[in-house]
């Protein structure tokens, strides 16, 4: 293997894991660090559509206040019975009961109205904070990717962005609705009578307690769920990828097990888990039914001793019912915005991320680039304590095939990743036909370059589609003759689709050697004036290698080249060869010299390709 182009870490996978599946709703939640900022960031991205929210807020208060009022209404409607003398005020009682459905109309309504400008907000959001994080992506520096998990990156614009929609956009309507009815329903039952209403608030200290109580034992058990759901996805993910691993070593039986085991455990824990969260409604059902029986009989004895109205008393029923439920439902939505912050913060910590260095003011576009190339005391380190590069200065004329040779993390990759500015050099400067790499446009920079890396990039598409991805306004017959040039031509010609073959990234229905025949064919339509081969045909048979290569001397024909590769056969031919180690240029010749010279170069064509081939 050879050093990285990018210097990629390993891709972290991401578990199979829908947001809110199996979430404890009384878990702590992962607090931000910095709440009140973050909100005030959201507050700020949602007041693009001020307006919008502003109504939305407006129909959940005026909802709130709607719901609130009907059981004083309700009450107000048997208040129209006269026991004393049987009789029944007819005009009152429908003028109440138009009230009430004019009422129950109009919360429907403004309900209906509020979740679908709150869903069209919501969305919208996700649509702006994905679309900003993706373009971000584009403009961040491969130096942010070998520092962090693939698998992280990808939660952050999936799972965190979802929870700040569907959280913040509609848990805060939520919370606010509960927080009006809650003051609107205390309000009415102090006018009305203040021992009903003491009673009726009960409930306050008893849904408190059995919250806690309930999140004490689910807690445990929802933690164990979540871990057993890792190590499962973990599991599958290894089978899956690992597939023909397992059948060659028969390890089917050992892996059936093992899945068996860890699925048991989340069964059992999963169970407990349900079963101690579902206990939380019956049990707010045993408490509002408590309050309703203590209002029923504290309200029968008000009525009977001191002349307590039946309808106050039907009223204050209604809202011994009502008050509990947002209690717990504020209570899970404190904790739930918690986690959507946190999840916030996660997102606003990679849009705030340095972007790459903006060209210059003075850049310049290449207009027909030679690919004359120079280093001059170039030194570079990744993490600015270790230089990989120290000094290194060398010069490439146009049309000039220059291989790097050296042990793996010598610094070959780092080179060209220099070149193409990918990463920019701590000192020293790099030139392409006398201009300065940073006086140059980036994109005319990269547009003087043709690349085939080692690990073979296929995007979601046909292989015509992923051929023209280096000029999407190629002809057919001009990426089949790229093809062509490439040996890759036979092969596909060969395939049920031909061109049109559908492949991605994760397809296994081509070889790697294939693929990377396919990525020599997207560097032959380039047609740029500086090559980079970075172990290009590492994953080929020795025959088609051989193919290859008489493919590359008319590729390479009038074009600067660079190539990295650890079989020595492919540079021998090479115009100049460049020994790195220890972040200098140890050797510099073609073959020949460096041979008669028995250095480092002679040393490893000796150890690779023994005495008879080397002479």
């Amino acid at each position: 293997m050879t050093e990285q182009f990018s210097r990629q870490q390993p891709k972290t996978p991401t578990l199979g894991h829908r947001p809110g599946a199996g979430r404890d709703p009384f878990a702590p939640a992962a607090k931000p660090k910095n709440a009140k900022g973050t909100m005030l960031r959201i507050i700020k991205i949602y007041m693009q559509w001020a307006k919008t929210i502003f109504i939305a807020i407006l129909l959940t208060v005026i909802s709130s206040l709607v719901s609130v009022t009907i059981p004083y209404f309700v009450g107000k409607a048997f208040n129209t019975f006269h026991m004393s003398d049987r009789s029944v005020d007819t005009v009152k009682l429908v003028s109440i009961l138009v009230i009430l459905l004019s009422l129950y109309l109009v919360n429907w309504l403004l309900s209906f109205l509020n979740g679908f400008m709150t869903l069209r907000v919501s969305q919208k959001l996700v649509f702006t904070l994905r679309t900003e994080f993706f373009k971000k992506m584009q403009k961040l520096p491969l130096s942010f990717y070998d520092t962090r998990s693939h698998g992280d990156t990808m939660s952050r614009i999936t799972n965190d962005v979802d929870n700040i929609s569907s959280v913040i956009a509609q848990t805060t309507t939520q919370l606010i609705a509960g927080i009006v009815t809650l003051i609107g329903s205390l309000a009415i039952m102090l006018s009305l009578n203040l021992p009903l209403t003491l009673f009726v608030l009960l409930c306050v200290p008893l849904v408190s307690l059995l919250t806690k109580m309930i999140a004490s034992k689910s807690r445990v058990y929802f933690k164990e769920q979540q871990r057993s759901l890792g190590e499962l996805n973990g599991v599958i993910e290894e089978n899956i990828l690992g597939l023909k691993m397992v059948k060659a070593f028969d390890r089917q039986e050992e892996v059936t097990a093992q899945f068996k085991e860890i699925n048991e455990r989340l069964c059992e824990s999963s169970n407990k888990a349900q079963v101690w969260s579902g206990y939380m409604m019956p049990l707010m059902n045993v408490i509002n039914n408590f309050i309703f029986a203590i209002v029923s009989i504290v309200g029968g004895i008000l009525s009977l001793s001191y002349g307590l109205s039946v309808g106050t008393i039907v009223s204050f029923l209604n809202y011994s019912k009502q008050f509990a439920q947002p209690l717990n439902s504020i209570a899970v939505m404190f904790n739930t915005i918690q986690s959507a912050l946190a999840g916030a913060e996660r997102v606003f910590e990679i849009l705030d991320n340095e972007e790459e260095a903006s060209d210059r003011s003075d850049a310049i576009e290449m207009k027909t680039p030679t690919g004359d190339v120079s280093f001059h005391k170039v030194s570079f380190s990744y993490d600015k304590t270790k230089l990989l590069l120290k000094d290194v200065s060398f010069h490439v004329n146009p049309g000039e095939v220059i291989a790097l040779v050296g042990e793996t993390g010598a610094g070959k990759t780092t080179i060209v990743n220099l070149l193409t500015r990918f990463y920019d050099a701590d000192s020293g400067d790099i030139r392409i036909d006398g201009v300065s790499i940073n006086r140059i446009k980036r994109d005319s920079l990269r547009r003087c370059f043709s690349v085939v890396l080692q690990d073979t990039s296929l995007f979601g598409g046909t292989i015509m589609d992923n051929i023209r991805y280096s000029n999407i306004y190629a002809t057919e017959e001009e990426v089949v003759r790229a093809a062509k040039i490439a040996h890759a031509h036979d092969f596909i010609d060969k395939l049920p689709k031909g061109y049109v073959t559908k492949v991605s990234s994760a397809t296994d229905n081509l070889s790697q050697g294939q693929k990377q025949l396919i990525s020599i064919a997207r560097a032959v339509l380039c047609d740029s004036p500086i090559l980079i081969l970075d172990e290009a045909t590492s994953s080929v048979d020795t025959k088609t290698e051989k193919e290859i290569q008489k493919a590359l001397v008319s590729l390479m024909r009038n074009r600067t080249s660079f190539l990295i590769a650890h079989r020595l056969s492919t540079i021998r031919d090479a115009d100049h060869i460049m020994v790195i180690g220890d972040g200098q240029i140890l050797e510099y010749g073609n073959h020949l010299s460096l041979m008669k010279e028995q250095g480092r170069y002679y040393e490893m064509v000796m150890s690779q390709m023994g005495k008879i081939i080397a002479s």
